[in-house]
Order: structure tokens, then sequence, then C-alpha cells
């Protein structure tokens, strides 16, 4: 963890690109607010697998929208449940249950359902609103945290010799 946690640091501090920074939590989100164990997220870690962004921002944030979605998920089961009771949308439910493909997917539960329509609602801005946050952190916050008593005691402690290792 203290290991991931200096990745993001080293990344925060580094001059590689906000936006894979920002798109790595973008994905997270997905992750953390679905249940685990979805066929979405398998093609999520794909996607992460494949597009260039920062692997230890996508973990931290996955393990922090994990613990949101304890907040949401009682939102995300609602309205799952209004989607899946809709009556306009009953004979497309029933179709897709048809499928075996579909019908692994789990849409038929109504927390996956409502929790990745949560998340896909929720991706642009996340993206959007982490992109501007490290370039804000970058241009105005980075030197000040740098002079704070605390980074001090934290540049003589294990977790800053982890991240100088990581930084060379």
């Amino acid at each position: 963890m203290i290991a991931m946690l200096a990745k993001l640091l080293k990344a925060l501090n580094s001059d590689s690109a906000p936006g894979q920074i920002a798109l790595a939590f973008a994905l997270a989100l997905i992750t953390g607010l679905t249940p685990l164990l979805s066929l979405h997220n398998v093609l999520i870690l794909f996607i992460a697998c494949i597009v260039r962004i920062n692997f230890g921002a996508f973990l931290l944030g996955t393990l922090f929208f994990s613990g949101l979605a304890y907040l949401i998920d009682p939102a995300a089961i609602s309205l799952g449940e209004t989607l899946l009771n809709n009556t306009s949308y009953q004979a497309f439910w029933i179709d897709l249950y048809q499928s075996d493909f579909w019908r692994a997917t789990r849409f038929n539960n109504t927390l996956v359902l409502g929790s990745l329509v949560i998340a896909i609602i929720a991706f642009i801005p996340v993206l959007l609103i982490s992109l501007w946050l490290i370039s804000a952190y970058r241009h105005k916050l980075m030197a000040w945290v740098d002079k704070l008593k605390i980074m001090k005691v934290l540049k003589a402690s294990k977790f800053y010799k982890v991240y100088q290792a990581l930084a060379e």
C-alpha cells in the first residue's frame, strides 16, 4: 500500500500527462462503484491494461470508490429496480435475458444495473474534475506542500525512502 501511494505521489509530482492519472481515476470509478465480479469490470480492467494510464492511481481509485460504493448502494439499488420494473423496458430486459452473454453481465441484478448507470453518468465529470485537480495541484499546491512541516516529517520516514527509490 505504501508503494502504491508512493507511485501515485511520484506520478502527481512528475511531468507525466495529467490525463493518464485522471483517466485512471475515471476507470476506477466504474470498477469501484459496481460489484467487483462483473463482466463489465473485466472489460474495464482490459482497457486499463491496454491504455496508457497510471495503474497505481487505478488501484487506489478502485479502493476509494469501493468505499464510496457502500454509501451509494441504496440509491443504485433503487435506480436499478426502477429501470428493471419500468413497463416500457420489460420487452428489452426479457430479450437481453434470453441471450447467454447478456445473462452473464448480470444486468438483471438491481445493484449491478443501478451502480453501472451511476458510474457511466459520473464518468465524464470524474474525469474532468480529476484532470482539473491534478493540474491545480501541480501549478498551485505542489511547492506549498513541500514546505509544510508534515512533509519534512514524511521525508524522514520509510514512506519517503520507498518514494525516492521509485523516483530513481
